[in-house]
This record gives structure tokens, C-alpha cells and sequence, in this order.
């Protein structure tokens, strides 16, 4: 199947499963061509069917509970129940029941096609070698979240740039276009659950964010509270697209809240599943992190190492297969996942250069 079509078909499956918002479809499909990296983070769905097809090997690797739609981008920080800064993986949309090697080798292309973007700028083989070894070490070790607080403080500086700031944050949020049709009751329920005072007088906003789920509905309460602004936005939420690839011949079941309970990471209590949205606190520290809102200077390979980590904090949820997935890591050859990442980008980009013809 070529990319066009199965694009046609993934969204006429996605618009069966929720209200599609045409205009912000729309957006992604022109952001899809505008380059590779921004392609790969809005065709996870493609990924799925490509992948077994080019790394047959690593597709029957042993599962685990995993990220899916795993990249570079999709790192932020948060605050736990203890106040404490967090950072870690932000967006759990396309969680499944998937072999291992998906997440570290779909992280390893993003950092590819962010070195050829210029977001990165270390070898390709010394970002795959840091993401590996970064996911080892967090195996032996059995986890351990990344509080940037007495500990991680090159990471807080990397995690705390200038673009998240509270003025400049504030600003978009304020500057975001108020809905004018009807809010979903189920979305306003969701919203006014996790405001933090009953009652408060909130606008509802329409805001365009990430590259997968555009074209979902997606909107964020602002309201004025104790002498400053609080946002919370709720998203829609379908099975993952690993079901679509499927047929959906597999679970129908959205494993988002399970994947951030299991996992070895703290948690952020401003993220919560409420029926078909996923909730969230939106603040200066509370969000996703864009590569070009890190800091120049950065130490990018242990930045890479820490990724790699974090990936294997959230494997380790999966605790009845962690004995597999050691036994099948140790038996693969060095560089396994450079050369994987080589194909897939391979992949990546005869598809986008396909898609750029349109």
C-alpha cells in the first residue's frame, strides 16, 4: 500500500472513532511534506505497517507495554504530587502491546532525521550507540524517574530554555482562539473535573499542537485562579493506530493510563483518562519540549542517554517480560540499532518524498 492511500484509509478509520477537525487535518498534511522529521512524527500509522516489512527480525522481538510513537520530540516536564520538576516521556496516544526494539529504533530515526534537520548535530552512530546505552543501563538498573531537582541539573538547565518562559507561555495561551461551536458535554466534564476550584469561570480554546493527533478535537479551559492563569486542555483519545494496522484484529483498549501507572517514573496527577479525552494541566513547566526550545548548549549525547533511559523506565512497567527483552538485548550485535534506523529512514523518506509529489 502507498503512502496516499493508506493515509485515505487510516483517517477514514480515525473519523469512525471521533469528530474530525478538517481544518487542522488539513495543517498536518501540509506539515507533512515540509520535511522528514515532520513526517515521521505524523505517520506513526504508516509506521506500523511499514516496520515488519523492513526489520522483520525486531518486529518479533519480545513485548512489552510501549511508547509506540516514541522520537525526540516527545519529551517534556511536569510537576508531581510533591511539586518536584519531572521530565520524561509527555504523550502516551499510541501505547500498545508492541515488541521492545520498536521504541528505541523509532527514537533512533527521529534523532537521524534530527541531525539531518540540523536540531542535533553528533554522528548518527554515536546517537544510536547513546540511546542504546542509555536504555541498557536503565534495565540494570531498574529504573528510576528523572527529578530535576537536587539531581539532573544539567538536564533542568536543557529542560528550563527561554521559550518557556512564563511570560512567553502565558502570551500564546492568552492569544489562542475561543471556540465558537458547541464544547462536547463529555469534553466540558473533563475539563471542569480537573480545574483546581469548582465553579471557576473558564474560555473554552481551540489549539493546535503535536503532529499525530492533528485533526482531533482538542480544546483548553483558561481561567483566572488565586491571582494568576491556569489552563487544562483535553484531547481525544482512539485505540492506537496499531489496532488500524491490524484490521483491528487485536485489543480495542486505550492503554494510556495503564502505561503511565506502571511505569517507573513519577507521576503527574494532572493527567488523568476521562472517558474518551485525556486531561492534562497545561504551565510554563508542564509541557512538551520542541528540540529548538533546548538550549545550544547542551551536552546532546547524554541528552540521548537519557532518552534511551527513560524508554526502559517505562519497559520495566511491563515486569512479567523484562526477563525476555534482557536475553534477547544481550544476544544482538553492536550497532543493531544504527543499521535498523538506517532502513527505516530509508523508508521514512521514500514515503515523504512520495507524499511531497501531492
Amino acid at each position: 500500500m502507498r503512502i496516499k492511500k493508506a493515509t485515505k484509509k487510516y483517517e477514514t478509520w480515525l473519523a469512525k472513532h471521533l469528530t474530525i477537525v478538517p481544518a487542522d487535518l488539513a495543517l498536518k498534511h501540509t506539515r507533512m511534506a515540509e520535511d522528514t522529521f515532520q513526517f515521521l512524527r505524523a505517520t506513526f500509522y504508516r509506521w506500523m505497517q511499514v516496520w515488519p516489512v523492513v526489520c522483520p527480525d525486531l518486529a518479533r522481538a519480545p513485548r512489552v507495554l510501549a511508547v509506540g510513537d516514541l522520537h525526540v520530540e516527545n519529551f517534556g516536564t511536569w510537576r508531581d504530587k510533591e511539586g518536584r520538576l519531572i521530565w520524561g516521556v509527555n504523550d502516551f496516544d499510541e501505547a500498545y502491546p508492541m515488541p521492545y526494539t520498536i521504541d528505541l529504533v523509532r527514537l533512533a530515526v527521529s534523532a537521524h532525521l534530527a541531525i539531518t534537520a540540523s536540531h542535533l548535530t553528533l554522528p548518527h552512530e554515536d546517537a544510536c550507540a547513546a540511546i542504546l546505552a542509555g536504555y541498557r543501563e536503565g534495565l540494570e538498573a531498574g529504573g528510576k524517574p528523572f527529578v530535576l531537582e537536587e539531581d539532573n541539573k544539567w538536564l533542568r538547565e536543557a529542560a528550563t530554555g527561554e521559550l518557556r518562559d512564563p511570560v512567553h507561555f502565558w502570551g500564546k495561551m492568552n492569544a489562542l482562539p475561543s471556540v465558537h461551536g458547541e464544547v462536547p458535554k463529555s469534553a466540558r466534564k473533563a475539563l471542569e473535573e480537573l480545574l483546581p476550584a469548582p465553579g471557576l469561570v473558564y474560555r473554552v480554546a481551540h489549539r493546535v499542537a503535536g503532529l499525530g493527533s492533528l485533526g482531533r478535537e482538542r480544546y483548553v479551559a483558561l481561567a483566572d485562579w488565586e491571582g494568576g492563569r491556569v489552563a487544562r486542555e483535553a484531547k481525544a483519545l482512539v485505540p492506537s493506530a496499531c489496532l488500524w494496522a491490524k484490521d483491528d484484529k487485536g485489543s480495542k483498549k486505550i492503554f494510556y493510563a495503564e502505561i503511565i501507572t506502571t511505569s517507573a517514573r513519577a507521576l503527574d496527577p494532572y493527567v488523568r483518562l476521562c472517558g474518551r479525552w485525556i486531561v492534562r494541566r497545561l504551565a510554563p513547566h508542564c509541557s512538551r519540549i520542541e528540540m529548538t526550545a533546548i538550549p545550544k548548549r547542551r551536552d546532546e549525547a547524554r541528552l540521548l542517554h537519557s532518552m534511551g533511559f527513560e524508554t526502559a523506565n517505562i519497559h520495566l512497567g511491563s515486569k512479567g517480560a523484562v526477563k525476555n527483552v534482557r536475553r534477547d538485548l544481550a544476544k544482538r550485535k553492536a550497532g543493531w540499532v544504527h543499521e535498523a534506523a538506517k532502513k527505516m529512514v530509508d523508508a521514512v523518506r521514500k514515503d515523504w518524498e512520495e507524499w511531497r509529489k501531492g
